[in-house]
């Protein structure tokens, strides 16, 4: 294990398509539960700096949503495939190596070795959840399809064969995400406060 804190209680593993919604519902956790106990662990992040670092690009304008990422997408899918299949928890451990909170909340698994290399870490504390939303609704939000990325692992990695413990509709027409999280919310309260 690398240098970390105690660590966490509870460790909340959320996937989804992109422009499901996935920032937006763990953002939401964050500012519920505080930053003095939860954080969020980004996979992407660490992967976005090492591509950067490798390929000198602006790791801002990776790690934001313009297009400046998306015309680097492809390759920097390739090329952390790459590193996952010599290191499958290369990302993970380089994502939670700063995390001290009692909760975190992983905003981006996209893979099913993600999902693995936590629930082997972190088999008791672990539970994974699901954002969906239609596709007219990520259409609203900015999003089309990409060959080569919306057809990759890296988005269709956990369609399938992954039995989530919460799903969650991010839709204005589906259930109030305050009371989807309602039970996320909970446990997370109940987790920090056993000893």
């Amino acid at each position: 294990m690398d240098h970390r804190g105690p660590g966490p209680k509870l460790v909340l593993v959320f996937s989804g398509k992109r422009k499901s919604g996935k920032d937006y519902v763990t953002d939401l956790i964050l500012n519920r539960l505080g930053a003095e106990v939860c954080c969020i662990v980004r996979l992407s992040g660490p992967l976005k700096q090492q591509y950067a670092q490798e390929h000198g690009l602006d790791l801002e304008q990776l790690l934001g949503p313009g297009p400046y990422k998306e015309q680097y997408r492809a390759d920097m899918i390739r090329w952390g495939e790459g590193r996952r299949r010599q290191d499958p928890g290369f990302f993970c451990r380089l994502a939670t190596r700063g995390a001290q909170q009692p909760v975190w909340v992983v905003s981006d698994a996209r893979r099913l070795s993600d999902l693995q290399w936590f629930w082997a870490e972190f088999p008791q504390q672990t539970r994974c959840v699901r954002v969906q939303s239609s596709e007219s609704t990520r259409k609203q939000r900015g999003w089309s399809f990409t060959k080569g990325v919306d057809d990759a692992d890296s988005e269709c990695g956990l369609d399938e064969g992954v039995t989530f413990d919460w799903t969650i509709t991010n839709e204005a027409a589906g259930p109030p995400l305050e009371e989807q999280l309602q039970p996320i919310l909970t446990l997370a309260l109940e987790a920090t406060s056993s000893s």
